[in-house]
């Protein structure tokens, strides 16, 4: 399995290639966001490691341009900004995991080794995952994608934490704090548009109107309710 560091501290980026080398996967180092991106276009990388403070453009618009692109390897954001709000942030760029600095090495390799084991279960077409019809699209929150007609959208992983979390709660209200605490564990203290705009995303890959929704509904003075299509 190969790794791409995107990180522009050159201790830190080091002792992260030692340690993944050590566990037996090729760790690849890029100084800046730019040359990050570059890698990741010539080379097939399993997952990537994301600094968010970088010279030139930042982890932010690193994971906005891959995604943009078409490229859904798997993120790992690393940054010393562990406000909630930059963690929404983060995973509304298309970030899939978020882990503030400092970090104990452990927890840094458990959670590069959860992004590969979800990486190589996407890459496996006999899983059966976890399908679903909604509005006559195939949504397969194990792989991370709708499909609609020959156009197929790729999902982030906390956008289908979401969706998933929803439809678990069909027909009840369900509050953005709600939403802050079991979905992305964060404090309902955080500003919670973010999740106004997750909803706006989500509602553009299953509503047939997603100006007029009847599937995610926005319940007045609460939040949101998923409403099965009949």
């Amino acid at each position: 399995m190969k790794i791409l560091i995107i990180e522009d501290e050159q201790h830190l980026s080091d002792g992260l290639r030692f340690n993944l080398e050590a566990e037996g996967y090729v760790a690849v180092v890029a100084e800046t966001g730019e040359a990050g991106l570059e890698q990741l276009a010539g080379n097939g990388f399993d997952a990537v490691v994301l600094d968010v403070m970088l010279p030139g453009i930042d982890g932010f618009e690193v994971a906005t341009q891959m995604r943009e692109a078409g490229n859904y390897t798997p993120v790992l954001m690393l940054t010393a900004r562990g406000r909630p709000e930059d963690v929404l942030e983060g995973f509304a760029a298309g970030a899939d995991d978020y882990l503030p600095k400092p970090f104990d090495l452990n927890i840094f390799l458990a959670r590069v080794n959860s992004l590969l084991r979800r990486s190589r279960w996407s890459a496996d077409d006999s899983k059966p995952g976890d399908v679903l019809t909604i509005n006559e699209r195939t949504v397969d929150l194990e792989n991370l994608e709708i499909q609609n007609g020959e156009e197929t959208v790729h999902l982030t992983l906390m956008e289908a934490k979401l969706l998933r979390y929803l439809i678990e709660n069909e027909g009840r209200p369900v509050s953005r704090n709600a939403i802050l605490e079991d979905v992305w564990q964060l404090q309902e203290d955080t500003d919670t548009r973010a999740i106004d705009n997750f909803i706006v995303r989500l509602r553009k890959y299953l509503e047939d109107s997603p100006t007029s929704p009847k599937i995610l509904q926005t319940v007045r003075g609460v939040g949101y309710r998923y409403v099965k299509p009949q």
